[in-house]
C-alpha cells in the first residue's frame, strides 16, 4: 500500500490531494492486468466505469472516422491517466477506442469516487478541464468530439456556464446625454446611434439612464416630447467586466431594470441588456428565474418551486460550486417572495405607512437550501400615537396573508415563530431599535440568540432606507457590546460536538430506522464562528462566504484558515443540497438535514471525517483565543 501511495503522489493531479484522502484513494483502487493485447474501450459505445492510471505497459487510443479508419493515435504510458475527460465530458462514455498493449497493468478508480474528488478539490478537477482545452486546440481532435445537445450530465459544460466572464461578451457602446436633454433629443440620439439605451451624464459622472421602452411608456402616459429625460430616468446597475455572467444576471433580477453598465475599475466601457445575458444562459436555471418573475398566482409559484430540486440536483451533479447553487436558490426564493408580496399588496388598501420586509437566518445570509421555512420580519415607519394601532393592525394582517401564501407555495411556517405575522416581529423602526438595545445589553442566552438571528438579515421589499437605518443602529450597538455578550457568542459556537469516532467512523443516531447524522449542525458551527468574528471586527457582509473573504482581506484570517473554512463550509453545503434533492426526487420524502453515511461514496466519507476534525480544531483555537472555559 505504501508503494501505491508513493506512486500516486508522483502523478499529477493526485499529488494535490491531502495525504489522508490519497491513502483512502489508494486503498479503493483496483489493479487490473491485460496479459495480451486487448480492446479496453470502444469509442462512444463503452460506458466508463473507472478512470485508469497506467502502471506498466501502455494504452493506445484512436478515433474511428466515417470510413472506419483509425485516426489520431495517442499513447498513454506509465503514470498517464485515461478516462477523466470521458467521465466528465462525454456523458461517461469513452471518447476514443482504446487498446491495451501486452502485459499492461492499470490502477482503476471507480468513476463515482473520481467525480467526488472533482467536486471536492477544484485544483484536481481543473487539471482535466485544462487537458481537454489543450486537446480541443487541435482542429482534427475537435471535429471528432460530439457536443451533446443535452449537456446537463457533464461537469465541464456546467463549469463553463458558471465561469464565463463579462469581458468575453462585446458590450453595446455608451451614448450619453445631459440631464437637461429632452425625450425628443434622446429619441433622436438612440435612432442615430442604433442603441436602445442612453446614459445621463452630469459633471463627468453617469447618474442614470433611459431606455427606448421607457421613452415609449412615457409618451403613452402623456409626457410631452419636451420633457427632460431626467424626470423619467432609471437607476443604474453596475457590474465589473471581471464579474461572471451569472453574477450579472443575479444583479439584475431584484430590479425591473433591463440594462447593466459595464465598468473596468472606474472606467465605463459599455452596457449589456438582460436579453443578451439570458441568451448566453439559454440552457441554465437562470432563465427559469425570469419565468418566476412572470408568474402571477400561488399555483404557478408552487409549480415553479416544485421544479427547483431538479435544477439543484442537476447543478450539484455536474460539479457547480455550492456557493453558486445557494445564490440560485436564494434568488428564486426572493423572486417568489416578491411576487407574493406584490400580489397581497395589490389586494389590500394602500399601506398606512412606509415599510420594509426583511428576511432572516439562512435566507438572510443568501444560503437557502431545499429544507427551508419562513424567517422574516416587517419594519414600518413611526406614526403618531393616534394612528399607531391602526398601522400595526394593517401590517399584521398584511404579514399573515403573505405567510399563508408562502406556506401554500412550499415555504413552511417557521416552528420557532420568526415570522412577520408574529406580533413580536412586526414593529415600528423605533421599537426595533429598542429590541436591539435590549438584546445586546442583557446578554442572556435567549437574547444573544435573538441578536444573532436578526444580525443575519437582508432587505427584500419596500423602503430600503428603513432597513439601512436599523442596520446602522445595529452596528452601533455592537460598538457598545459588553465583553459578556461576546463571551456568550463564543460559548454558543462551542456547544457542537463533531460526529467522529475513534475508529475512523462517523458517529450516527437512529432516525426513522436509518443511521444518520445532522449535517446542518456541522455547518452551523462554522456559521456561528464566522459570524462571531464578523461581529467582533464589524464586518457588515451577511453571507458566510463573503464574511470569510472580508475577514481574510482585512487580515483577521490567515490564508490557510480562509481556504480551509471556505472548502469545509461549501463542501458541506454541496453535500447537504445533494442529499435534500435526492430525498425529494428519488425517495419522494420531505427534505431534511439528516444524512445517511452509507449512501455516501468512500471519498465523501473520508472528506467528511477530515472536515469534522478541522471543525474540532477550529473550536479549540477559538476557545483558547477567547479564554473560554468549559462548554
Amino acid at each position: 500500500m505504501k508503494n501505491r501511495i508513493k506512486f500516486l503522489k508522483s502523478i499529477v493531479p493526485f499529488n494535490v490531494l491531502p495525504d489522508t484522502i490519497l491513502s483512502e484513494v489508494a486503498e479503493m483502487m483496483v489493479l487490473k492486468t491485460y496479459p495480451v493485447k486487448d480492446r479496453v474501450y470502444k469509442q462512444d459505445k463503452s460506458r466508463m466505469k473507472t478512470i485508469d492510471i497506467i502502471v506498466e505497459g501502455a494504452y493506445k487510443a484512436f478515433f474511428y472516422d466515417s470510413n472506419n479508419i483509425l485516426r489520431l493515435e495517442e499513447v498513454y504510458n506509465e503514470k498517464d491517466i485515461y478516462g477523466g475527460s470521458s467521465v466528465l465530458l462525454n456523458k461517461q462514455y469513452s471518447i476514443r477506442t482504446v487498446f491495451a498493449e501486452d502485459n499492461t497493468k492499470v490502477l482503476c478508480l471507480d468513476k463515482e469516487e473520481f467525480r467526488s474528488l472533482c467536486r471536492t478539490y477544484p485544483e484536481f478537477f481543473h487539471h482535466f478541464t485544462d487537458q481537454y482545452g489543450l486537446k480541443m486546440m487541435n482542429d482534427e481532435y475537435a471535429q471528432f468530439i460530439k457536443r451533446q445537445s443535452m449537456f446537463e450530465e457533464n461537469f465541464m459544460d456546467a463549469d463553463l456556464i458558471f465561469t464565463r466572464k463579462i469581458d468575453s461578451l462585446a458590450t453595446s457602446k455608451l451614448v450619453c446625454c445631459s440631464s437637461k436633454s429632452t425625450i425628443a433629443e434622446v429619441s433622436a440620439l438612440m435612432s442615430n446611434n442604433t442603441v436602445n439605451s442612453v446614459y445621463i451624464e452630469e459633471d463627468g459622472n453617469l447618474i442614470s439612464y433611459v431606455s427606448k421602452d421607457t421613452l415609449i411608456r412615457a409618451l403613452a402616459e402623456n409626457y410631452g416630447v419636451e420633457t427632460a429625460v431626467i424626470d423619467i430616468a432609471q437607476e443604474i446597475i453596475v457590474i465589473q467586466k471581471s464579474a461572471l455572467l451569472y453574477e450579472a444576471l443575479l444583479a439584475l433580477y431584484p430590479s425591473k431594470q433591463e440594462y447593466l453598465l459595464v465598468k473596468d475599475g472606474d472606467e465605463n466601457i459599455g452596457y449589456l441588456s438582460r436579453y443578451r445575458l439570458l441568451s448566453e444562459h439559454a440552457m441554465s436555471p437562470l432563465v427559469f428565474i425570469q419565468s418566476v418573475k412572470l408568474s402571477n398566482t400561488v399555483f404557478e409559484l408552487k409549480e415553479k418551486w416544485a421544479r427547483v430540486p431538479g435544477f439543484i440536483q442537476s447543478m450539484i451533479g455536474r460539479g457547480v460550486n455550492a456557493e453558486i447553487v445557494n445564490q440560485i436558490i436564494s434568488t428564486i426564493a426572493d423572486q417568489i417572495l416578491m411576487r407574493v408580496i406584490e400580489g397581497v399588496k395589490k389586494e389590500m388598501p394602500p399601506a398606512p405607512a412606509k415599510f420594509c420586509f426583511m428576511v432572516l437566518g439562512s435566507e438572510g445570509r443568501n444560503e437557502q437550501t431545499l429544507a427551508t421555512d419562513q424567517d422574516n420580519a416587517i419594519i414600518y415607519e413611526d406614526k403618531a400615537n393616534l394612528h399607531r394601532e391602526e398601522v400595526r393592525e394593517y401590517f399584521l394582517d398584511f404579514a399573515d396573508k403573505i405567510s399563508s401564501r408562502l406556506n401554500d407555495v412550499g415555504f413552511n411556517f417557521c416552528t420557532g415563530g420568526f415570522m412577520a405575522k408574529n406580533p413580536k416581529w412586526c414593529h415600528s423602526l423605533s421599537h426595533w431599535k429598542r429590541n436591539y438595545d435590549e438584546w445586546i445589553s442583557h446578554s442572556s442566552p435567549d437574547q444573544v440568540m435573538k441578536f444573532v438571528t436578526f444580525f443575519d438579515c437582508r432587505h427584500v421589499f419596500g423602503e430600503e432606507s428603513l432597513f439601512e437605518e436599523l442596520h446602522s443602529h445595529m452596528m452601533n450597538c455592537i460598538d457598545n457590546a459588553s465583553g459578556r455578550f461576546l463571551y456568550k457568542m463564543v460559548g454558543n459556537s462551542l456547544h457542537y460536538e463533531p460526529p467522529i469516532t475513534l475508529f475512523k467512523g462517523i458517529r450516527t443516531f437512529t432516525k426513522d430506522e436509518k443511521k444518520v447524522f445532522n449535517i446542518k449542525h456541522s455547518m452551523k458551527t462554522i456559521v456561528d464562528i464566522v459570524r462571531m468574528y464578523a461581529l467582533k471586527y464589524k464586518i457588515e457582509e451577511n453571507n458566510t462566504g463573503l464574511r470569510m473573504k472580508r475577514l481574510y482581506e482585512s487580515g483577521y484570517l490567515k490564508e490557510a484558515e480562509y481556504k480551509e473554512l471556505m472548502n469545509a463550509y461549501y463542501y458541506l453545503m454541496g453535500l447537504r443540497l445533494k442529499n435534500q434533492s435526492a430525498q425529494i426526487l428519488q425517495d419522494f420524502e420531505e427534505p431534511t438535514n439528516f444524512v445517511e453515511p452509507k449512501r455516501l461514496t468512500a471519498v465523501e466519507q473520508v472528506t467528511l471525517r477530515e472536515i469534522f476534525k478541522f471543525i474540532k480544531e477550529m473550536q479549540w483555537g477559538v476557545k483558547a483565543k477567547f479564554n473560554v472555559t468549559g462548554r
